[in-house]
């Protein structure tokens, strides 16, 4: 008996999410406020806030809030 071969062709293309960089920014006025930046990858790459810690998704950075800061 012959074994069937199965053809592997070309993937189908999928959709990837769209960046959502314009939440990052806010204009009050003639004002604009920015979100942390990295300080390693420089402008352009924000930092998350999740759970008491910013984090960087490209080169993993991450700074830890301080107990006393939460207090505040």
């Amino acid at each position: 008996m012959a074994k069937k071969v199965v053809k592997k062709g070309k993937k189908p293309h999928k959709n990837k999410p769209t960046s959502k960089k314009y939440s990052k920014y806010k204009i009050e006025g003639d004002k604009i406020t920015r979100e942390r930046f990295c300080p390693r990858c420089g402008p352009g790459v924000f930092l998350t806030n999740s759970k008491g810690r910013f984090y960087c998704g490209k080169c993993h950075y991450s700074e830890f809030e301080s107990k006393a800061e939460k207090k505040d």
